[in-house]
């Protein structure tokens, strides 16, 4: 008995697992440099004490990790610190992201926590055209 409640833990534990989010701080001479190379670039406008922001970031570490191959910058800013880029990028409030791809801006989103639409956004960013 004791085996089979070990197992279902275990595999629970498993499943939950939680993946860490590889991303860094926004600079503008990080984003430029960037956007000249023409990479995938993922603004994540966020604050610490924001639900819908924790889920986006978990989605965000769980495409990583599924996604190794897909080459995606992920630029953090701080809704409640970086008043000026969160001005600047016309983020009505923290949980919204912006996709660029190059010097394009391809997706901007606010509050979206449906996994399916995150990832096919990144990937569609992604793939080769």
């Amino acid at each position: 008995m004791f085996r089979y409640f070990l197992a279902a833990l275990t595999g629970l534990l498993l499943s939950t697992a939680t993946f860490a989010l590889d991303s860094e701080a926004f600079s503008d001479e990080r984003f430029d440099a960037l956007q000249a190379d023409g990479a995938v670039v993922l603004i994540d406008v966020w604050a610490p004490w924001c639900p819908t922001c924790r889920r986006q970031r978990e989605i965000l570490a769980e495409f990583q990790a599924a996604h190794p191959e897909a080459d995606v910058t992920i630029l953090e800013v701080s809704y409640d610190d970086d008043k000026d880029l969160v001005r600047r990028f016309r983020a009505p409030r923290q949980s919204t992201l912006l996709l660029f791809k190059g010097s394009e801006q391809v997706w901007f989103s606010v509050a979206e926590t449906r996994e399916e639409v995150i990832y096919e956004q990144l990937l569609g960013a992604t793939s080769a055209n």
